[in-house]
Order: C-alpha cells, then structure tokens, then sequence
C-alpha cells in the first residue's frame, strides 16, 4: 500500500477527524506550553521547540467545538507537529494510525466546510473520520496573524537566550 494512504486519527471531543500521515512531523504528549497575554481563543500558545517558538492551535477550538475534555483526560491530550508549516495542533487524543486505499475515501466539496479544510470522509469501522488538509486548516488572514504572533514569541525567545 501506498504511504500516502495512511492517515492519523485524532479525538476532538466525540469527534473523530484525520490527517495525511506524511503531513505529520511527530506526536508528542501534552508539553508545557507558553501563552502570552492577548493571544485569540484559538492558540493553546507556543512551543519551545530547541529555542524556536512554534504556535499551537487547539483545533477544537479553531472548529467552534464546545465539547472539552474534563480536567484528567485534559492531561492526556497530544499536540500533532505538521511538517509544513511547522505548526502544532492540540488534540484530544491521537487514537490509531490506519491504511485506507485513496479510491475508499469520499471527497467533500469545498464549500460544506470553511476553507475546504475537511477534504474528505475516511471510513472507519464504527462511522467515519474528516480528512483535514493541512495546508487550509486556517484562512490566509489567520496564518498571517498566527506568523506574526510567532516573530513576537521567537524575539521574546530569544531575548531570553542571550546573556545580559
């Protein structure tokens, strides 16, 4: 089977969505994160990646999901590193690593999700999972706002790092 045909199933809440394996950097368990003042709703922060700030998005959030994890299952969440932009999103959970052969996935139009992020429906054994385009998870505007809250948190980093 063809590598692009293995996806990474996350948890938001009771939903289930997926991302393109090879869109994906690495998982790891929730780390600590920094969250300057006035950052929008929708970033879980930054992460000190070997001193590059790296914003996280809680997509549950960003979706308008009002369903939260409860305080201990909050601990177990994961942040996914896409490769790029190197960008992390926070998830409630990332669950399985699955093969579906692309002629098994049923395309969405554009239109029924904003920006055309869900790109698919990817069948699962108990229902289905959307398919997440990485690259419009967010709106022009949005990543432009996200990069420059980015420059700030990097030359904040940075600051830190130089001796007095």
């Amino acid at each position: 089977m063809d590598p692009a045909d293995t996806y990474l199933l996350l948890r938001l809440g009771q939903r289930h969505v997926a991302l393109p394996h090879i869109a994906v950097r690495e998982v790891l368990p929730l780390p600590r994160l920094f969250r300057p003042p006035a950052l929008p709703r929708s970033m879980a922060g930054f992460l000190n990646l070997g001193g590059a700030a790296v914003p996280v998005l809680d997509l549950a959030r960003l979706f308008g999901l009002t369903e939260t994890a409860e305080a201990e299952a909050a601990l177990y969440r994961h942040v996914v590193l896409l490769k790029t932009p190197l960008l992390g999103l926070l998830v409630d959970r990332v669950f399985d690593l699955v093969r579906v052969p692309t002629v098994q996935l049923r395309p969405l139009p554009e239109a029924l999700s904003l920006n055309g992020c869900a790109a698919a429906e990817l069948p699962l054994q108990d229902g289905f999972a959307h398919l997440l385009a990485p690259d419009r998870i967010l709106l022009a505007q949005e990543a432009a706002a996200v990069h420059s809250l980015q420059e700030m948190a990097q030359t904040r980093l940075a600051g830190w790092a130089e001796p007095a």
